[in-house]
């Protein structure tokens, strides 16, 4: 990162924030995903020792998304009113329980309460810490932010994908849930303890020109915010709504691809699961270094419609195309990778859309709204999956192309957003550069 100073101008304003809070913000929410998508490596024993089909398999990694709704609204609520570190750490713990419990099932039954009340405990993280996010980062600089911490999504598959490869080459997939159900505790709890405060005003690691600078441009960004008028008024927008259902859309299409991503690769190359475990590996890389460019460009011009529609479009013909010629292995994995890396840089210019949606005093209640509801397509996308697995004989071609209809439309949805939720080109100050990086 660089800083203030380093872009050009005249007050440093340090870089504090981007190399301890971002990074153990993504580390977080590194485990947490491993925990929550590790299910898809485990499918094939899960399937021949619990004895279920396709279908059964996809219920299973989709109704984490059912229990995850309980906690959007109280996670955001509770980190804008209460303490993120204080929540956060408290659903650590809890997840951690239940993901060593996906080891211990004896049956479907358990398995779906067992990620049901995973989905529950890891439900308030994502809002929990966009509040904290927004606590320390300002608009001109929050595409960036939400994107570099959203690495978390193909960072965590870049170490799921080899390491759960890796772990069932010597063990099952009890053995898997288990070794990764205890990140939890001695990797994410004790780092978010040590490094996270909830605001400038109480971080004693902090200069004094950093929290100055940070205070005063928020400030500045709240001057032309509507007025607080609780929190009905999340429901009553419009504009929330349909960062809802572009949000539902995109789920749909991102974990309908995330939780079958193995087995596409499986039947295309017929590797084993060390194999399939780095070629899943390989996308998110691409993924990544998509999302920070997609990012920084929103950051330029806050057009963040433009940029999120751009990135489903590229994502949704890639992927049929990567399904379609699957016969030539070579391409169809490069296609592929072009596919995640479209459906993961949205990330950024949505969040930082998102958090300007609504006054600050209610965006916490907003951002949980909208990934309450939207990662119900999380429960649509892996299951309807599998049944159309099932219905067509085990061809992913159809399965592909319900995926990319879903994200092409909330892409074209995303584009109808006005406002501050999309100010365009004429809401960016030229005179000012953020600490995380040059414009």
């Amino acid at each position: 990162m660089m800083t203030t100073a380093d872009a050009g101008t005249a007050t440093p304003i340090g870089r504090t924030r981007w190399l301890r809070l971002i990074p153990v913000a993504v580390i977080v929410y590194v485990i947490s995903f491993m925990d929550r998508t590790n299910i898809s490596f485990a499918f094939s024993g899960l399937g021949q020792e619990l004895g279920i089909d396709k279908a059964q398999q996809g219920l299973a990694g989709g109704i984490f998304f059912i229990g995850y709704l309980v906690l959007q609204i109280p996670g955001g609520h509770l980190a804008e009113r209460w303490s993120a570190k204080k929540f956060v750490a408290i659903m650590i713990v809890a997840w951690g329980i239940f993901a060593v419990l996906s080891g211990v099932v004896q049956d479907f039954g358990q398995l779906l309460v067992v990620r049901f009340l995973l989905g529950v405990a890891e439900g308030g993280i994502w809002p929990a810490i966009l509040v904290l996010i927004s606590h320390w980062f300002p608009t001109e600089e929050r595409a960036r932010a939400f994107g570099i911490w959203m690495m978390n999504i193909p960072l965590s598959s870049i170490i799921t994908a080899p390491l759960s490869g890796w772990i069932l080459s010597f063990s099952d997939w009890r053995g898997l849930f288990f070794i990764q159900g205890a990140l939890p505790f001695v990797i994410a709890l004790p780092l978010w303890l040590w490094l996270v405060a909830d605001r400038p005003s109480r971080a004693k690691w902090v200069g004094p020109a950093e929290r100055e600078w940070i205070e005063r441009s928020l400030a500045e960004d709240e001057k032309d915010a509507p007025a607080f008028a609780g929190y009905g008024q999340v429901f009553r927008s419009g504009v929330v709504w349909r960062l809802v259902v572009v949000y539902f859309l995109i789920q749909v299409g991102f974990y309908g691809l995330t939780l079958w991503l193995p087995t596409l690769l499986k039947a295309t190359t017929g590797g084993n699961s060390v194999l399939v475990g780095w070629l899943t590996a390989i996308p998110y890389v691409v993924a990544a270094v998509a999302m920070y460019l997609n990012a920084r460009a929103a950051d330029r011009n806050r057009r963040y419609g433009f940029h999120v529609l751009v990135s489903l479009v590229v994502g949704a013909v890639a992927l049929v195309a990567s399904v379609a010629l699957g016969s030539i292995p070579v391409l169809s994995i490069a296609l592929v990778c072009v596919a995640t890396a479209g459906v993961l840089a949205y990330d950024g210019p949505f969040w930082a859309s998102a958090s300007l949606a609504v006054p600050v005093a209610l965006a916490g209640g907003a951002m949980g709204l909208v990934n309450a509801l939207g990662n119900l397509g999380g429960f649509v996308g892996p299951y309807l999956g599998g049944y159309l697995q099932d219905l067509s004989g085990g061809s992913f071609l159809s399965t592909s192309i319900v995926l990319a209809v879903a994200l092409l439309l909330g892409g074209l949805i995303m584009i109808t957003l006005r406002g501050r939720a999309n100010p365009g080109p004429a809401a960016v100050k030229p005179e000012t550069t953020s600490a995380g990086g040059a414009r």
